[in-house]
């Protein structure tokens, strides 16, 4: 039986990029006040999801030297659609050239982990092949006068494209929850601008990441040590680094773009897997712990074992 893995990858920023120089211009702040809070020092903004996906799905694509018209569904995770509908994936869709399924998935800042659990049930039901995308464009949504917010936020995209075609799974064990009770802790509503209270999401983001990724684990049969990567969700390196404590895991395990990319929603966990996979941090057979957190409040983990195509 054929089992699906990822044998492509891309990402895509948008051209404009802030600074926390820049920020400092807009509201009150400065560079050493956002990197001692957040661990961020510039960002990416004014993206549009359909752009971005299309942009790094085509080259994800092409990485895998697969062509658009052999995929079978495409995937893709946001909370920022360009419109209320239809899809984005729809749009993307077409404007790759593809004939599919399309659908979007919205589970926040969770949503790539989501889609790759949603993805790899599909690849063992028989789907050859899906293109998976996490994209965000938060720029739009975000209060660009609250200092309290708007040095957190960016856009971007990250694509995968996985294939039924490894001899065993790759997908070892993942962890999905939602707790709604903490819905109105982050927040947008239809037309408005990001609500976060920041206090609350820390305690319940950490507390979060460490329950997901010890199931995740959990289910894989494996413990801590045998993680070579972690892949945190990019949202705030405190958070990261008290969740990886939790979790007894070295800050140096851990993929980090979120110092030049800000928190970019379903799109972080791609981009820090893609850079770190560009980056050689992953070899054959290692073990990779991908867990994020977001608004819902949504959380989610995979344990995956890095199986990459043949040359």
């Amino acid at each position: 039986m054929a089992h699906g893995r990822i044998t492509g990858w891309a990402t895509h920023l948008p051209e404009r990029r802030l600074t926390n120089h820049d920020l400092a211009e807009m509201v009150e702040t400065t560079d050493e006040w956002i990197r001692e809070r957040s661990g961020i020092g510039a960002r990416h903004v004014d993206g549009k999801v359909t752009e971005m996906s299309t942009a790094a799905g085509r080259d994800a694509l092409a990485m895998a030297g697969v062509d658009p018209a052999d995929v079978d569904l495409l995937l893709l995770a946001t909370c920022t659609s360009d419109q209320q509908f239809p899809a984005s994936a729809s749009v993307v869709q077409d404007n790759l050239g593809m004939s599919c399924g399309a659908i979007d998935m919205n589970a926040a800042c969770s949503g790539f982990v989501y889609g790759l659990v949603t993805a790899m049930q599909f690849s063992a039901g028989g789907v050859d092949r899906i293109l998976l995308i996490g994209s965000d464009a938060l720029s739009g949504i975000t209060d660009w006068t609250d200092r309290g917010t708007c040095v957190l936020f960016g856009d971007g995209a990250g694509a995968v494209v996985i294939e039924r075609s490894a001899d065993t799974p790759t997908l070892l064990g993942w962890d999905l929850m939602s707790d709604g009770s903490a819905a109105g802790i982050l927040s947008c509503e239809h037309g408005g601008k990001i609500f976060m209270n920041g206090k609350e999401v820390f305690r319940r983001a950490v507390l979060a990441v460490e329950k997901a990724g010890r199931n995740a684990l959990k289910r894989a049969g494996m413990n801590i040590d045998d993680i070579a990567l972690v892949v945190p969700h990019q949202a705030n390196i405190r958070i990261i680094d008290a969740a990886l404590k939790r979790l007894d895991i070295p800050l140096e395990k851990a993929a980090m773009v979120l110092e030049r990319t800000g928190n970019t929603s379903a799109a972080s966990i791609p981009l820090a897997l893609v850079d770190a996979l560009n980056n050689d941090r992953v070899a054959p057979g290692d073990l990779v712990l991908m867990v994020g957190f977001g608004a819902g409040m949504s959380s989610a983990a995979a344990v995956i074992r890095w199986d990459p195509p043949r040359a």
